[in-house]
């Protein structure tokens, strides 16, 4: 499967809310297979269309699971196509949220624990579940992602300002940072 470059800030195809998709097609399915190979090469946890310059309302995710000597490894990964969060818990999780598309910047977020997800999987079938501590945490970054919201738009303006700087300088002498058209939880 290929990697695919994931779009890196300020990059206006971030900021743009995607459109759903009518069917889960071969070709939805190869995209998340090449989105979960980017995701892993690039060290996240989830990934969503608009961060490989795609305007579908899709993602994937996987939080990995602890093997037994603590270190974190793939887990499960799942495709999550026309998400809606139906139900979110009052009590809160606290992570130090990142993001492939913006690099090197993280900031500690508190976001609902636990939420009610419905959505369609790979084969198009539509699924009602809960998901609770840093899955849902990760599930609510992407589905930002598909609504154009970045999590540096929930940062002081002027900590969103000095990273869009440093990102747009580094562009400027050529850093790569991922070869994707586009995202890092790093989501």
């Amino acid at each position: 499967m290929p990697v695919l470059n994931i779009v890196i800030a300020p990059h206006p195809v971030l900021k743009t809310m995607c459109m759903p998709v009518e069917t889960v097609t071969d070709e939805i399915r190869t995209l998340m297979d090449n989105m979960i190979e980017t995701m892993y090469n690039a060290g996240g946890v989830g990934l969503a269309a608009p961060q490989v310059g795609e305007t579908m309302r899709l993602f994937v995710a996987d939080i990995g699971e602890e093997d037994e000597d603590g270190k974190i490894k793939q887990g499960t990964p799942y495709k999550f196509v026309n998400p809606e969060i139906l139900e979110m818990s009052d009590d809160l999780f606290v992570y130090d949220e990142g993001c492939l598309s913006i690099p090197g910047f993280y900031e500690e977020r508190e976001r609902p624990n636990t939420i009610k997800l419905k959505y369609l999987d790979e084969t198009g079938a539509e699924k009602t579940e809960k998901f609770s501590g840093l899955m849902s945490f990760c599930i609510q970054h992407e589905i930002e992602h598909l609504d154009g919201i970045l999590f540096t738009d929930h940062v002081s303006r002027l900590k969103r300002e000095r990273v869009m700087k440093k990102l747009m300088k580094e562009k400027k002498q050529g850093v790569e940072h991922y070869h994707v058209h586009g995202e890092h939880c790093n989501h």
